[in-house]
């Protein structure tokens, strides 16, 4: 049904369905309009008549309702995550916050209560971890983690994926990888963690 709405409505239509599953209601007009550009309540008010008509959502009175909501007990929860770019397995590149589609991801992975996102890997640095380039990676955001976690680190303005080693004296970024030219990173205070990758997705998902 959702080859029947143009991109805005598919934008609003992911919104909504993660406001709904995450928080218990839908958002406001303008929450939609800031997602889809909209400059008026009608813009945000046609949107919605539009996916109603697409059968993917419900309008009673005022409220509006998923169209699945009557769901079976095996039924899987859903939430839909960025795909925010790409990260860098090897030299560090800078991670645009550039959103190029939302991927739903099961709440089993991606938890309720905490904030995700997906980058693609670049590099062959970390494929003895489990990371080959062109993989997608969720990432739970946060701005620590413990040795041994794969983190997201911002090293001036760039990002990159190791494996955090904690000492008294610094913080090590390792790679781990089959390709011996990559090095440890060695650091003090100048590292920023912005998230721990909690699972790696195939590359042919998007």
């Amino acid at each position: 049904m959702t080859n029947s709405i143009n991109e805005k409505d598919r934008k609003a239509f992911a919104l909504i369905r993660n406001k709904i599953t995450n928080y218990g209601k839908a958002p406001s007009l303008r929450e939609i309009n800031e997602v889809t550009g909209g400059k008026s309540p009608r813009s945000a008010s046609l949107i919605i008549d539009r996916l109603v008509k697409a059968g993917l959502i419900i309008k009673k009175g005022r409220e509006i309702i998923l169209a699945n909501t009557i769901k079976s007990v095996n039924s899987v929860n859903t939430v839909d995550v960025p795909l925010v770019g790409a990260i860098s397995c090897g030299t560090p590149i800078f991670a645009e916050e550039n959103i190029e589609t939302h991927i739903p991801i099961s709440t089993a992975l991606a938890k309720n209560g905490s904030t995700y996102f997906l980058l693609r890997a670049i590099g062959d640095s970390m494929n003895l971890a489990g990371i080959n380039s062109g993989d997608l990676l969720l990432i739970r955001q946060q701005p620590t983690a413990n040795n041994g976690d794969k983190v997201v680190a911002l090293i001036n303005d760039e990002a990159t994926v190791k494996i955090l080693e904690k000492t008294k004296d610094a913080v090590i970024l390792r790679p781990k990888s089959t390709n011996n030219t990559y090095k440890p990173i060695i650091l003090t205070n100048n590292c920023i963690i912005q998230g721990v990758v909690v699972a790696v997705l195939p590359a042919d998902i998007f």
